[in-house]
């Protein structure tokens, strides 16, 4: 949180952010997410990126564009997703840099030699 965020904003968002947390919080939605922080892609290429089969894929598609966090187009027989709220984009690059590959265990970055 910002600074410039004071407590009584804060309890008035604090429902929405929570709602937001909620949608990401399976792992199969997670992934998803963070898959789609790259671009539009069509459900094949987020089941090969992610290893998430089909059917799980596509529930937790549904519940990711029912919390509006990720939107659909058709394109002929092909349905392609991307992230609907930039909000989302932000909090996922946090949690990558948070818990990425180049994070410890114990939460503090390695250095790059």
């Amino acid at each position: 949180m910002t600074n410039s965020l004071d407590i009584e904003d804060l309890k008035a968002r604090a429902s929405e952010v929570s709602g937001l947390l909620k949608a990401l919080s399976h792992p199969n939605r997670l992934v998803i997410a963070c898959d789609l922080t790259g671009g539009e892609k069509c459900v094949s290429d987020i089941e090969t990126d992610t290893g998430v089969p089909q059917p799980h894929l596509s529930r937790e598609l549904a519940r990711l564009r029912e919390a509006g966090l990720v939107s659909d187009r058709r394109a002929s027989k092909n349905v392609y997703y991307s992230i609907a709220d930039q909000r989302l984009a932000a909090l996922i690059d946090a949690l990558c840099d948070a818990f990425g590959p180049q994070t410890s265990a114990r939460g503090s970055k390695r250095r790059k030699e």
